[in-house]
């Protein structure tokens, strides 16, 4: 039966149904780990070519609390030598890849357990997701997501919540990341979305931002891209921009000290 926790906006049937939906692999993972989203009609700050500035529709979908910390990926790599340091393909991770460890398979002083994993590549991130029975989010979904504050859906119109987030953006990168569920969940119980780490996402290749509507529609760069182009439809929300603006400028391969990723599943 489906349960709907009256005010949470925590939808708990797709949570399980997703749950049941992706098998054997998923029971590994409890299902406290995800909140549930009921989706909608979504107006994002980016507009693609051929939606023509129309909101898009998100399919109701479950995406995990918190980003995924070293100590769940250090019991993924044991789980999956082939994604360990060292062991992994170039063409899968770059030569800086969970640099931050002390070795292949020991954390060390520099990644505390309960931290989020950094300098992991896209490649490594989905297949993390795929182990148990998951996936990454599209950006949509993420951003769907990230829209919220503590007590609304969709917060962005409220300039002292933008400007929170970009306080949060200009601490300094060097600092060493506080442990993940710090901050308080949004309105849809999903914590750290903002001020923590940047996320991969599922469809991140497929972003691309030109601040110059002349641009749009240009051959060539739809060639590049791979996908339909992207502007700011909302040009006050540059946390957005920041945010698509650093995933646009990466390769699957590619590993920072500030990247993380986070799980969604779909409803079933």
């Amino acid at each position: 039966m489906c349960r709907v926790a009256a005010g949470s906006l925590v939808f708990a049937c797709i949570v399980a149904g997703a749950t049941m939906a992706a098998g054997p692999a998923a029971s590994r993972a409890s299902a406290s780990m995800y909140a549930g989203l009921p989706g909608g009609s979504f107006k994002t700050a980016l507009r693609y070519d051929d939606a023509k500035g129309k909101a898009v529709r998100i399919a109701p979908f479950a995406l995990m609390r918190t980003p995924v910390t070293n100590g769940q990926f250090l019991d993924f790599v044991r789980k999956h030598p082939e994604w360990k340091r060292g062991d992994v393909a170039d063409v899968f991770a770059e030569s800086r890849y969970l640099q931050h460890w002390e070795s292949a398979d020991k954390l060390g002083a520099n990644a505390r357990a309960d931290q989020p994993v950094t300098w992991v590549s896209w490649f490594a991130a989905d297949a993390y997701c795929q182990s148990i029975g998951a996936r990454l989010p599209t950006w949509n979904e993420w951003e769907y997501a990230a829209a919220a504050d503590e007590t609304r859906r969709d917060a962005r119109s409220d300039p002292a919540w933008r400007e929170r987030i970009l306080r949060w953006y200009s601490r300094p990168s060097n600092e060493a990341l506080p442990r993940a569920g710090l901050q308080s969940p949004n309105a849809y119980g999903v914590q750290d979305l903002h001020g923590l780490v940047w996320e991969w996402t599922d469809d991140y290749s497929a972003l691309l931002i030109a601040g110059d509507n002349r641009d749009q529609g240009d051959p060539d760069k739809l060639k590049f891209c791979g996908a339909g182009a992207l502007s700011m439809d909302d040009r006050e929300n540059y946390a957005v921009l920041m945010r698509v603006a650093m995933l646009s400028s990466l390769e699957g391969r590619d590993a920072t000290a500030n990247l993380g990723f986070r799980c969604a599943r779909s409803a079933p």
